[in-house]
């Protein structure tokens, strides 16, 4: 594969999370999802409850975007081979609305996690992931210390 090439996957990779992640608006997000996410899409990382292929990742999205309206994304490494790609990213948020059932508790949260993307043509078209979800959840329903 050319360098040209690993380029191209390289910056599919970051515009995952850069333009869905990072957008500053749920529409945003939904539009760049659209743009560098294959129709039929699959996600092996996806929550249970949510449909395969791009429409499952725009629910997944929107979840994310009502519950942390201000959520945040920031690329810490991006490394490709052939038509893979991996992000390791850091990324947080203020919870304000329902996250998979637990009601807005009104704290920041932040979070860790790595992607692995397999690309062909100009989509990604299959996603693995792992991100520290207990870790976030801790943070945001740990019991809080009695004032002083």
């Amino acid at each position: 594969m050319s360098n040209t090439n690993t380029d191209a996957v390289k910056a599919l990779g970051r515009r995952w999370q850069t333009d869905i992640w990072n957008a500053g608006s749920l529409s945003a997000a939904l539009a760049a999802a659209e743009q560098i996410v294959a129709p039929d899409f699959t996600d092996h990382s996806r929550p249970p409850m949510l449909p395969d292929g791009l429409e499952g990742l725009k629910q997944q999205i929107t979840i994310f975007y009502e519950a942390f309206p201000n959520i945040w994304s920031h690329v810490e490494d991006v490394l490709a081979e052939g038509d893979r790609v991996v992000v390791r990213w850091t990324g947080g948020g203020t919870h304000q609305g329902s996250f998979f059932g637990l009601p807005p508790t009104g704290r920041s949260g932040s979070t860790t996690g790595i992607h692995i993307f397999r690309v062909a043509g100009d989509r990604i078209v299959e996603h693995w992931g792992n991100s520290d979800d207990l870790g976030l959840m801790n943070q945001l329903t740990a019991p809080q210390p009695a004032p002083a």
